[in-house]
């Protein structure tokens, strides 16, 4: 495949840090949506600076593709023409290719897939989901398609869900949404006893911390549920409930998880609107979190403008969330702030500061900021 020259896009962006005093001395009560024009300025802010600082798009591995996501949700709510040849960039630097090849089963390598579907779903041409489709039919079709066990860890819902639940939708063809379900349900109630729990309504990141597998609990004796592992979760249901007819007889099972787990936030979150990175013992680690907020408040505003959740009950949720990471995390210049970095539990990447980012953050951020914007006047 040809591929376009980058040509030096960051150049072309204005600088970001366009937000006044004034602007901020009128934002809305904090658990009050601001209107739809501040929320694009937001997206718009921490999107061109994040443009800016990386003339080179960067590899074809899972954070770099949850950015791009993220970008794409920009470009769909912006129609910035700037934002979709970034991300075709991107993908045309990788020949719209995987990490692992055809072959690869894991999870965190579909991830592309998803920004690949995206730029399809705009531009046509058959090429550019060539790889995602080939491998996914792979699992669902001829490479051992019994084989349910291959996402062990909470963060492949969202890497690998979405693509495959597009992809039956693509081609009419509903194998897709049977071997979605039987390796969603191998990680939720087989892999370590099961990663979800029923009594608190959140996933384990994996089967370190599961009853089943090795059952390891906070300092104070308490179940872990990382933050960010159930933001990835509660975002793979939302983006899985967008595609998926909801006459298919798993969709309510889907509904179920997230009416459950929008249940477990709303009686976790922060005073100040954010969620730690440590859900059940608020004295493991408390402090801040952007990647895992984010995360939540895409799924949040996905689900009440769906009728998934109930309205008047979790849009003041979904505003307090918002409105700490606008407030709190957005630097005046577009940085995006108080991101965990890499890991798998509330320890990782620490410590998380007002400096601390990452691409996966911004692409949450821009996630969220999408879906808000939808529910905002």
């Amino acid at each position: 495949m040809r591929r376009r020259t980058f040509l030096r896009l960051s150049a072309a962006l204005p600088l970001a840090g366009t937000v006044t005093a004034a602007g901020r001395a009128q934002a809305a009560p904090a658990d009050v949506l601001p209107g739809r024009a501040a929320v694009v300025e937001s997206v718009r802010r921490v999107n061109d600076h994040w443009i800016n600082g990386h003339g080179d798009p960067g590899d074809n591995l899972w954070a770099r593709a949850t950015y791009f996501g993220g970008t794409m949700a920009a470009y769909r709510l912006t129609g910035e023409p700037r934002y979709l040849a970034y991300a075709e960039s991107w993908a045309e630097k990788h020949d719209y290719g995987l990490a692992g090849g055809v072959t690869t089963r894991h999870a965190d390598n579909h991830n592309a897939g998803q920004v690949y579907l995206d730029i399809h779903e705009v531009r046509g041409g058959e090429e550019r989901i060539a790889a995602i489709e080939a491998s996914l039919h792979r699992m669902v079709h001829t490479d051992r398609p019994e084989k349910d066990d291959d996402w062990w860890w909470v963060d492949a819902l969202h890497m690998a869900m979405p693509p495959m639940a597009r992809l039956g939708a693509l081609r009419g063809d509903s194998a897709y949404w049977t071997k979605m379900y039987a390796l969603y349900d191998h990680t939720k109630r087989v892999r370590g006893g099961g990663l979800y729990d029923y009594t608190h309504e959140l996933w384990y990141r994996d089967d370190t911390w599961s009853p089943g597998g090795a059952g390891r609990l906070s300092p104070d004796g308490r179940p872990v549920f990382w933050s960010r592992g159930n933001g990835w979760a509660y975002a793979a249901h939302a983006k899985v409930l967008a595609v998926l007819p909801s006459t298919d007889r798993r969709a309510p099972e889907y509904r179920w998880n997230m009416q459950g787990m929008s249940r477990a936030l709303l009686a976790r979150q922060r005073p100040d609107g954010f969620w730690n990175p440590s859900l059940a013992d608020p004295g493991h680690l408390p402090g801040r979190e952007s990647s895992g907020t984010a995360l939540f408040c895409f799924g949040l505003a996905h689900a009440i403008r769906t009728g998934v959740i109930d309205r008047a009950t979790y849009l003041p949720v979904l505003a307090r969330g918002w409105n700490a990471l606008v407030r709190d995390a957005v630097h005046p210049d577009g940085r995006l702030g108080w991101v965990q970095g890499t890991g798998d539990r509330p320890e990782s990447s620490r410590p998380i500061t007002y400096e601390s980012t990452a691409d996966f953050g911004v692409g949450a951020f821009l996630l969220a900021g999408s879906q808000v914007a939808r529910l905002a006047s």
